[in-house]
């Protein structure tokens, strides 16, 4: 295996020579003349910049880990069915995939349950510039698909516009924004848009603002996220934001109060600071009063987002959860990422998805046997396609359906709202390239292939104004595309809604996956039935 250690793409690095050493991924001739910059010797020049992904990007990309787990999705195989089906009856003239049901409810057993057309959600994109900047696209292409949209954390904290009284957000554009980008085309009664929260949020009262000014009614404590163990980071590229943002009570690194550094920052020594998030310490007993306080001040649902920690701490989050009776326990596989994520850590630290569901799985099981609540789960950490999100729900039936309700999504739809984005520019500049000219045409309404849909579907409305290019992109990726490639899946099983999908409809092809899910490989399950029905 090709070693990253002193390579990779995320941090603009590279290696003279392709040979190179296994241990370490230096060069096995390390040159005193050498012109190209790798991990160690651009670490010469640019030092903690170089733990990040490259900063001349920042809030113009997204990145994610790229290390091999070795255990993927594709360790895992869809069983196809011939002689029964589920959910529909067993007619030829029925049993059509596009009859296929994959709809989805988030908190089930809650007060106020939480329909979705598709078992998928966006995930908490808050601070990070590149969501601020593609987030009308996001949040209205959620919207318009039917599905939950998480604002994340920070939002209030950044907001320049953000009016606080005593360290209380009174008032915040930014985050009213947000709310509204959703609720503009939102139809009531599909999805919702929540808010998350962290320790900084809670300091500035932001849950009680936007619940009291704002009418948001969902709520999502996070205690982590598979990207990293430590808080949300940001770039800052300005020395008067830098001020700003460490009155506000940030951490601000380095310290743009300090005479040496400002001068440094002048003469263009480095080009951004580092806005730090702190993080908490949370407690069973401090995570049920807050769960409780924030339901008697009007939070109809509470989730609760966590990170890839030990598995200590993934059985720690299952019992506060299911106490709590929390509506979505979302957990984030190690890997996945938005914008500043330290590189190193994203590689190397906690707990990889498809590890992390096993041991979730593992608690799961555990409290069905002792009769305790199991909130609804997601899972996030690299998802992307239809394929993965059915063999996550097939996993998680413990014989009564899947506990996974929906999977989280974050770097997938930004990357469709900004490829959505970039092409249109790329289109008014005449510039497409010429090949995809030559398929799809020149404008938006020959490429975007659900536009006439959503024309028709919204008459009083004007694709391209109203309903942003970007939200057109998201819906087509998630209705177009995940949607009728995921009922294509459930029909080659027979499986008509999600309900219906099992465990059974999974098989592992290698020892090691099914040593870690418990999940048999193809020829164990041969061998246990094939003698038996024959």
């Amino acid at each position: 295996m090709y070693c990253i250690e002193n390579s990779r793409s995320t941090t603009g690095t590279n290696t003279r020579v392709k040979d190179i050493a296994p241990i370490n991924g230096m060069c096995p001739l390390c040159l005193e003349r050498c012109n190209v910059l790798c991990e160690v010797g651009k670490s010469a020049f640019r030092g903690r910049e170089v733990l990040y992904p490259s900063p001349e990007h920042f809030g113009r990309s997204t990145a994610g880990a790229n290390k091999d787990y070795f255990l993927d999705w594709s360790h895992f195989q869809l069983m196809a069915e011939l002689l029964d089906t589920k959910g529909i009856e067993a007619d030829p003239d029925k049993a059509f995939f596009e009859n296929a049901d994959v709809s989805t409810v988030v908190g089930s057993r809650s007060k106020r349950p939480i329909k979705m057309k598709i078992p998928l959600h966006i995930a908490g994109m808050g601070s990070t510039a590149v969501a601020k900047r593609h987030w009308e696209g996001m949040a209205k292409g959620a919207a318009l698909s039917g599905v939950i949209h998480i604002i994340g954390e920070n939002v209030c904290g950044m907001d320049s516009d953000a009016v606080y009284s005593n360290g209380n957000v009174q008032h915040s554009p930014d985050l009213e924004f947000r709310v509204k980008s959703f609720t503009d085309l939102w139809d009531g009664e599909h999805g919702h848009v929540v808010l998350q929260t962290n320790i900084e949020d809670g300091r500035g009262n932001v849950e009680e603002y936007a619940m009291s000014k704002l009418e948001v009614d969902a709520l999502e404590r996070k205690w982590g996220q598979g990207a990293k163990a430590i808080g949300g980071e940001v770039r800052l590229h300005s020395l008067e934001r830098a001020l700003e943002l460490k009155a506000r009570g940030y951490l601000v690194l380095p310290d743009p109060e300090d005479p040496n550094v400002q001068q440094a920052f002048n003469d263009g020594l480095f080009r951004s600071f580092e806005r730090h998030s702190r993080v908490g310490f949370p407690t069973l007993d401090g995570f049920l009063e807050e769960v409780d306080q924030f339901r008697s001040m009007g939070a109809k649902n509470m989730f609760l987002k966590t990170g890839a920690y030990r598995p200590e701490v993934v059985a720690f989050t299952m019992s506060a959860a299911s106490d709590a009776k929390v509506d979505l326990l979302t957990f984030d596989g190690a890997g996945g990422g938005t914008g500043m994520s330290p590189v190193p850590m994203m590689n190397e630290m906690s707990t990889p998805t498809i590890h992390l569901i096993a041991q979730v799985m593992q608690c799961a099981e555990i409290l069905k046997k002792k009769g305790r609540h199991i909130p609804d789960l997601s899972f996030a950490g690299g998802f992307l396609n239809e394929t993965q999100m059915y063999k996550a729900m097939a996993w998680s039936d413990l014989g009564d359906g899947p506990l996974v309700k929906s999977i989280a999504m974050a770097r997938s739809p930004l990357l469709a709202v900004m490829k959505s984005d970039f092409f249109i520019e790329l289109a008014e500049q005449g510039k497409l390239p010429t090949n995809f000219q030559a398929l799809y045409g020149d404008t938006p309404k020959q490429f975007f292939i659900a536009q006439e849909h959503l024309q028709s579907k919204f008459p009083d409305l004007e694709v391209g104004t109203d309903i942003p290019w970007g939200a057109v992109g998201l819906y087509t990726y998630f209705s177009e595309r995940l949607v009728e490639g995921l009922k294509q899946l459930m029909a080659g099983a027979r499986k008509f809604r999600l309900d219906c999908i099992e465990r059974s409809d999974i098989n592992t092809l290698t020892e090691y996956a099914a040593k870690v899910s418990g999940i048999e490989t193809i020829d164990q399950r041969a061998a246990r039935v094939m003698e038996s029905l024959l």
